[in-house]
């Protein structure tokens, strides 16, 4: 698993995933997350665009990371989320727990209103 940082306006960072979220690449992401919060990044974007799959530990790190932001009134998106990725999420009912977008620029316009 890859991840790319962007930095993008109104001091949102866009973390951009490549490859499969399991039990041995979970943490990488959960680090690069908390990390970003340390660093006073409270609005936070997941791409998911290239991610091929994504297991209990890829979501539990999800969870983790959302509910640490929220106690610090930041935000989570995730954007780009399909196929086999989508119906975990479904199966899941986290459809409704996280926010989900189609694009970088709804994700942004939702963080940038908050």
């Amino acid at each position: 698993m890859n991840i790319t940082l962007k930095e993008l306006e109104n001091d949102i960072v866009l973390l951009d995933v490549d490859g499969e979220i399991d039990l041995y690449t979970a943490s990488d992401l959960k680090d690069m997350i908390f990390e970003q919060i340390d660093f006073n990044k409270t609005n936070i974007i997941i791409d998911l665009e290239r991610v091929t799959y994504i297991d209990s530990s890829g979501i539990g790190t999800l969870i983790t990371s959302l509910s640490k932001l929220k106690k610090i009134n930041g935000n989570m998106c995730i954007i780009h989320v399909y196929d086999s990725v989508k119906k975990v999420f479904e199966l899941t009912k986290l459809t409704t727990f996280f926010k989900i977008y189609n694009s970088e620029e709804e994700a942004v316009k939702f963080l940038s209103s908050n």
